[in-house]
């Protein structure tokens, strides 16, 4: 399978590609058995056709997956030629541990970071600070410049709000530091109304943030998996949709269908409005991504054509 060979920094992936269509982006997340590898690089085998800018690949509760998470990364770039992104958070971890796996990313050939505070550990309800250890993204950023200036940087972004944000404002703020400190992509929590992508995106300019915002899109293939992950992070569900979810709710097949229609209007439009690119949030599946770039005429690169 033949896919783009040099490895870019988020920074260049995105100022190479100003003049073109949208960049394709691909969130994954480290299996924890041999057979979800497996399924795993299926899933992948059938997205990089795609042509995908980079995959991401998350980095577990408290540090959990952080071996994994570089291990991915490195078979991903190896596999496909395909530029790959770690992410990193603050949970759980002192400062020295994250120099430590900072540079185990520089020294292993990977090139972009996904610089995250972190959720809560399972069963508390708010962030806490270890010993010696950072307490804001925006210091997590300016670890990484620190210890690997060359490294590309990507941010989290909120366009309906931080739930842990006192209000829209200081959580925009809060991102620009964010973006100050040394960040390169701002992306976004997964959001269902384009309306409140867009608002958002009007602030972010209007303040100045200076680096592409991608929205961050999950394809809806199970309701009720759907509304934990929303009710979770935040994220508005439109009327309408959730009554045409709930009128299925026991044929997995129509909400698929719907859930995958919601996306392609969703994308459609938000590529309308000239965004940069959009990442998907893939749940380590293939179908619904590929049904959705197939819908906005991205096709399979001429390479896997010929395979």
């Amino acid at each position: 399978m033949t896919q783009r060979a040099a490895v870019e920094t988020l920074r260049e992936i995105y100022q190479s590609r100003q003049d073109q269509e949208p960049v394709v982006s691909i969130e994954v997340f480290p299996p924890h058995s041999v057979d979800g590898d497996e399924a795993l690089f299926e899933t992948l085998d059938r997205l990089i056709p795609y042509q995908p800018a980079f995959v991401s690949c998350t980095y577990g509760a408290g540090g959990s997956t952080r071996a994994r998470t570089i291990e991915l990364c490195l078979k991903i770039q190896s596999r496909y030629s395909c530029p790959a992104t770690a992410h990193l958070t603050c949970v759980g971890s002192p400062r020295e541990e994250l120099v430590e796996w900072i540079g185990q990313v520089r020294e292993s050939g990977l090139h972009n970071i996904m610089a995250l505070r972190g959720d809560p550990p399972e069963g508390t309800s708010r962030f806490q600070t270890v010993d010696g250890g950072l307490e804001h993204a925006n210091e997590l950023v300016a670890l990484i410049r620190d210890v690997a200036p060359e490294i590309g940087i990507g941010v989290a972004a909120y366009p309906e709000v931080h739930p842990e944000a006192v209000d829209a404002t200081s959580d925009l703020e809060h991102l620009k530091q964010k973006v100050m400190t040394g960040a390169d992509a701002s992306f976004t929590q997964l959001f269902y109304v384009n309306e409140n992508f867009l608002r958002f995106r009007e602030e972010y300019d209007r303040v100045g943030v200076g680096v592409p915002l991608v929205p961050g899109i999950m394809p809806i293939t199970e309701f009720s998996r759907i509304q934990r992950i929303a009710s979770l992070c935040g994220a508005a569900f439109p009327d309408d949709l959730a009554q045409r979810l709930e009128a299925v709710r026991e044929d997995r097949a129509a909400q698929f269908s719907v859930g995958i229609e919601h996306a392609i209007g969703q994308c459609q439009q938000l590529i309308d409005e000239g965004v940069p690119g959009i990442h998907f949030y893939a749940l380590n599946r293939s179908r619904a991504c590929s049904e959705i770039l197939e819908a906005l005429g991205r096709g399979l690169s001429p390479a896997a054509c010929d395979e």
